[in-house]
């Protein structure tokens, strides 16, 4: 189906929402912190969909997302931030470099797999 990076520090996340995504039919790839998946979104050409935590080790995931775009030039994938942060000037940092979802931690399994599906069909079309 997809090519889905997860970037985030927490394994137990990684492992959680890579089962989840996994079961769904998606290839997922998992960086563990924000200067290993700067890595990953720079080093992987055919990204369907990024999911990043914010507070990471390295890059928060505002900062890693700024940098990857910096060396990609654009978007040609959506990206979902899954975080516990909930400030509004965060969500506008993020929103200014192309965050489509901002998911408050915990995630509901059905509720992702919605977005995922939406904003992957959205991108199938455009």
């Amino acid at each position: 189906m997809a090519t889905i990076v997860i970037i985030d520090d927490s394994l137990s996340v990684r492992n959680h929402l890579g089962e989840v995504l996994r079961k769904a039919g998606h290839t997922v790839i998992e960086g563990v912190d924000g200067n290993d998946g700067l890595a990953k979104i720079v080093g992987t050409p055919d990204i369907d969909l990024v999911i990043s935590d914010y507070n990471m080790p390295g890059y928060d995931g505002v900062s890693m997302l700024q940098r990857a775009k910096e060396k990609l030039g654009e978007w040609k994938f959506p990206i979902f931030m899954l975080t516990t942060e909930t400030s509004e000037k965060l969500k506008l940092a993020g929103k200014e470099v192309g965050i489509m979802a901002w998911i408050i931690k915990p995630f509901v399994e059905e509720k992702i797999l919605q977005a995922i599906t939406k904003v992957l069909q959205l991108k199938k079309a455009s």
